[in-house]
């Protein structure tokens, strides 16, 4: 029995039905995914996740007690939960993506939502039950005195479910997104959101991306449960427990990236987009369509830069790639049409025989998302908010040479901000400067820059992260 569990909503691998009925497994998506695989494996750490589609319920049909591991699967130590599908749904849709993410991300229309009604108490329910399950089946497996690794808003709540099954195991939660402020967390039913806090505060440690998120779940916990909280020590004391607040902030690993984007199938797409765009400087955007990573509102500062410097038309080129998110969401699939709408307009206005202004791209390619890192000159990040934003991590690894436009709401901004040119995310017209800013930067500073970027950015890969956080909980 491994003596460190992970938690999390996503796994590492996903299943796929074909329709023959056979299965057949790859890498799963996701920046989390992507940080934790390898340090999962080299710990030998029993990673529990949900089982997300179809072929993942096949899957763990399949296999004794859902631990794929011990059905034939190369995966690592892996337990995967059959969560009712109905269940599933209201816990991860309604709940955790349609309404924490759009709290800490603050994304509401306030004007019209949220609303809170009866809808929303059974669709509570299931992502109370969803948490259990995730408690029991770590209560499960988890030998005594083991550490556990909770990662997420979508299990907020499974840490002081697990302390009630399993006062010996030693409980980590970590968030990866934002976390709201209390005039704004405020928003949730005054019973929800205590239960949300006190769901983390079951954990010893609880872990955030930045100071600025540990800050305000401080803020919280004081405000809506009267905690006692000690800010130069980062701890709160509630309902006679005190839990440790940390900062762990998730960077790069340098030489993996690198090395995966050195790989042939990288360089013939930097081949090919290198042929399709020719000589002309580009500017590098990389994101899902999602409403916090403000596409719009960059294409609109893209479309004003070339209303006011002329000069550029026919030498630079725009990358936008922006890749399907929570499609079954109704907002997400209007956020996605506009974005196209907004990429046909600059298209409309300034395409030549010659020129595409814009190459906008939704297909998800992860080899041409990193050879597009490789070429760009500019790279924008712009988010409404984020909890940390990898891609402007990655970026100047990839390529030092560019410039990094970077949203100062976005976490990266606190190790960033100084090397990059930082913007306000809904200042149209100060990102379409910033953007001509970084076209015109000389290239020593950009070389200088760069190396700054690239230093912070690898700072603290998955490892030393994971690493650190294990060390908090003793």
């Amino acid at each position: 029995m491994s003596a460190i569990l992970v938690a999390s909503n996503r796994g590492p691998v996903s299943f796929t039905l074909s329709e023959d009925g056979s299965l057949s497994m790859r890498r799963g998506g996701g920046g989390l995914v992507s940080g934790l695989s390898e340090v999962a494996k080299d710990l030998n750490v029993l990673w529990v996740c949900a089982a997300l589609s179809d072929g993942d319920r096949g899957a763990v049909r399949l296999a004794p007690g859902g631990r794929l591991d011990q059905a034939g699967y190369d995966t690592g130590a892996l337990r995967m939960l059959d969560i009712p599908p109905a269940t599933f749904h209201r816990a991860y849709n309604a709940v955790a993506n349609s309404t924490l993410w759009f709290v800490h991300h603050l994304l509401y229309d306030i004007p019209n939502r949220p609303h809170f009604d009866a809808r929303f108490r059974r669709e509570w329910e299931s992502y109370q039950s969803y948490n259990e399950a995730f408690a029991m089946a770590l209560a499960e497996e988890a030998p005594h005195g083991a550490r556990v690794m909770v990662q997420d808003y979508h299990l907020s709540l499974a840490p002081a479910m697990l302390r009630g099954e399993r006062p010996d195991l030693r409980v980590a939660h970590f968030s990866h997104t934002p976390w709201a402020p209390p005039e704004y967390f405020n928003l949730l039913p005054d019973d929800v959101a205590t239960e949300l806090l006190e769901g983390i505060l079951g954990a010893d440690h609880a872990g955030f991306l930045t100071a600025r998120w540990g800050g305000a779940f401080m803020d919280c916990c004081e405000t809506v449960l009267g905690a006692r909280v000690d800010r130069e020590e980062r701890t709160i004391t509630h309902a006679g427990r005190t839990t440790r607040i940390g900062t762990h902030s998730l960077g790069v690993d340098g030489k993996a990236l690198w090395t995966r984007a050195s790989e042939p199938d990288v360089e013939s797409h930097m081949a090919a987009l290198r042929a399709q765009v020719g000589d002309r400087r580009l500017i590098v955007r990389i994101d899902r369509t999602e409403l916090s990573k403000n596409i719009v509102r960059g294409l609109v500062a893209y479309k004003q830069f070339l209303a006011a410097h002329p000069e550029w038309h026919g030498r630079v080129t725009h990358l936008a790639f922006a890749y399907p998110s929570r499609h079954d969401l109704p907002e997400y699939r209007e956020y996605t049409a506009a974005v196209q709408r907004c990429a046909e307009e600059i298209e409309d206005e300034y395409a030549t025989e010659d020129w595409d202004p814009l190459i906008l791209n939704v297909d998800d390619d992860y080899p041409r998302s990193l050879a597009a890192y490789r070429l760009a000159d500019v790279l924008l990040v712009n988010p409404i908010r984020d909890g940390m934003n990898l891609v402007a991590k990655e970026g100047p690894i990839l390529s030092p040479h560019s410039a990094l436009v970077l949203s100062r709401e976005a976490g990266a901004a606190a190790e960033l901000g100084e090397h990059a040119l930082t913007v306000n995310p809904y200042d149209v017209s100060a990102t379409a400067a910033a953007l001509h800013e970084g076209l015109t930067m000389p290239s020593d500073e950009r070389a200088r820059r760069g190396v700054l970027l690239a230093a912070a950015a690898t700072a603290l890969p998955p490892h030393r992260w994971f690493a650190e956080q294990l060390e908090a909980l003793g």
